[in-house]
């Protein structure tokens, strides 16, 4: 039945006409496969020492899952060079067929239909060193400016299986979890979710964290330094939301200063997409030595104190430097990436593309609408189109980097179709409550936006999601006479656009024929910039 299920798969991967080459261990990775799909997570308890000097790790995390149809053979991943020791349900240990990453577990005890199961997995190792966190992630094994340890993962994409043993495909979450780190005693461990205690045993320290919430596997983080501790609270849409910030001592009043952007972040935010949605879990900016990710409650920070992206204004206009890059776009991922979880990375756009627009929207709130669509259309700068946004399915592969900003300006074209503000911001804001605490695919993200703008978006999205192809508007002006049609789109693509004659709006409705109208009154035609296509005179 697998290699019929990988057969059938690599069949339609070939079929969809993607020129990469995947392997098994891709489909391993990257599907749902039978030793998957029979069993879904409730809660973990992963408990892990890290040994700086030694750059090694030691542990276990205790699965537990509910039976959906009876099997004796299930999955758990974790990637070479990390080894899993053994694994034990009921106190026996079992039988492990280890297939690279993938690990194949022979059940003893009956499988039942609807039970809750237990079963603990033991592991050690040298995890992998990240070579370019948070990109091409794994364990960063660094030291601070006084020669202490300052170590932290960073794994989406890669996998959180690169150091701990987990169902690592997202399509399935675990209701809570625990973290309990234990690390030098002179050193602070900080995960996901709130501190519940500590305990020091000789010259060891354990901090003891438990997640409240869902949370993804890649979402799940471990960072050791010598951290301080300061924090504050913001009265939100849900009451006092905790504020815990971890960073190191001789950045403690740097940080000060800059986080004040946090409430700042959660006010637009708030605003735009709803509540936060992990009050049980408090929020929390943590220091690491690489530039930052979006780990569940537990935001890593390496953006060095300064405004735009390490100083930077990736819009090229002046308003990317009025914020944090890593804290107003890392944060962005609470909402859409830890709230909205995509099932497959080859939907990663649902993150990405959303949290790139998020940084208009936050532009938005404090500078005004006009600041925020200058700083989205400039970000078009960056769009390579290289690729389709959308990845081949199945195989843990993502699309294009243009789902960040090529996304972004999709959005914010879709707003200016709605022509309603209120109506997007419900749209935005039902998005999380619609689907909070879930995993979805695009289809269900499409499906959405069509039902709740009451248009038919699905040329819209497969133009802008699914070709490289920016559409062209072709046209020539006679006078007061204009002539125009669309080239380089997706059968049924038509969509409107704004124009200015003087200070008069006006609308022009494209589609692959030729049409042909006179404009009204008089003035200089201006296209309106807000919509993302491309513009060719004859």
């Amino acid at each position: 039945m697998r290699k019929l299920y990988i057969a059938l798969l690599a069949l339609s991967i070939a079929a969809a006409g993607h020129s990469q080459e995947f392997t098994m261990q891709d489909t391993l990775r990257g599907s749902i496969t039978p030793e998957r799909a029979w069993w879904d997570l409730d809660y973990y308890d992963l408990q892990v020492a890290v040994d700086p000097e030694n750059k090694f790790i030691s542990g276990s995390n205790l699965v537990q899952y509910r039976v959906l149809e009876e099997n004796d053979r299930l999955q758990i991943d974790l990637q070479p060079p990390m080894k899993i020791t053994r694994v034990v349900q009921e106190g026996k240990e079992l039988e492990v067929d280890t297939r690279g990453n993938a690990h194949f577990i022979t059940l003893q005890d009956p499988q039942e239909k609807g039970a809750l199961k237990q079963l603990t997995v033991y592991f050690e190792g040298k995890p992998r060193a990240a070579r370019r966190a948070p990109w091409d992630g794994g364990f960063s094994w660094k030291t601070d400016a006084n020669g202490k340890p300052f170590v932290a993962t960073s794994n989406q994409g890669l996998g959180a299986s690169v150091w701990w043993p987990n169902k690592d495909h997202m399509y399935d979450e675990v209701d809570s979890m625990a973290i309990r780190i234990t690390t030098p005693k002179e050193l602070v461990g900080v995960g996901n979710g709130r501190l519940r205690k500590t305990e020091v045993k000789g010259e060891q320290k354990t901090y003891h964290w438990y997640v409240d919430n869902p949370i993804n596997n890649y979402g799940v983080n471990v960072n050791m330094a010598d951290y301080v501790h300061f924090g504050d609270t913001y009265q939100g849409e849900k009451g006092k939301l905790d504020l815990d910030y971890y960073v190191l001592p001789y950045n403690k009043e740097k940080a000060k200063e800059q986080f004040r952007q946090v409430p700042m972040m959660l006010d637009a935010f708030e605003h735009w997409f709803g509540p936060y949605p992990f009050y049980e879990d408090s929020f929390k900016l943590v220091e690491v030595p690489y530039l930052g990710m979006e780990h569940q409650s537990s935001v890593t920070y390496g953006n060095e104190y300064k405004n735009g992206y390490l100083g930077r204004d990736l819009s090229g206009t002046g308003w990317g430097l009025k914020f944090d890059f890593i804290i107003i776009h890392e944060a962005g991922h609470e909402w859409f990436a830890n709230n909205i979880t995509y099932k497959d990375i080859a939907d990663m756009w649902i993150h990405e593309s959303f949290t790139a627009y998020s940084e208009n929207l936050y532009l938005d709130y404090h500078y005004g609408k006009e600041a925020a669509a200058e700083y989205v259309v400039g970000t078009r700068a960056n769009v390579q189109n290289d690729r389709p946004i959308i990845g081949p399915y199945g195989v843990n592969a993502e699309g294009s980097g243009d789902m960040y900003y090529k996304g972004a300006n999709m959005l914010h074209t879709l707003r200016q179709l709605l022509e309603d503000d209120e109506l997007w911001r419900s749209v935005l804001r039902g998005l999380n409550e619609e689907f909070y605490h879930q995993t979805v695919t695009t289809q269900q993200i499409e499906n959405y936006l069509s039902n709740r703008t009451g248009k038919d978006l699905s040329a819209f999205f497969d133009q802008y999601l699914r070709t490289t192809d920016i559409p062209v508007l072709q046209y020539e002006l006679k006078g007061n006479n204009i002539r125009y049609r669309y080239t380089d789109i997706v059968e049924g693509f038509d969509m409107p656009i704004r124009i200015f004659l003087g200070e008069k709006e006006y609308w022009l409705f494209p589609s692959a024929e030729w049409k042909s109208e006179e404009l009204p009154g008089t003035g200089e035609l201006q296209w309106d910039p807000n919509f993302y296509i491309e513009r060719e005179e004859l």
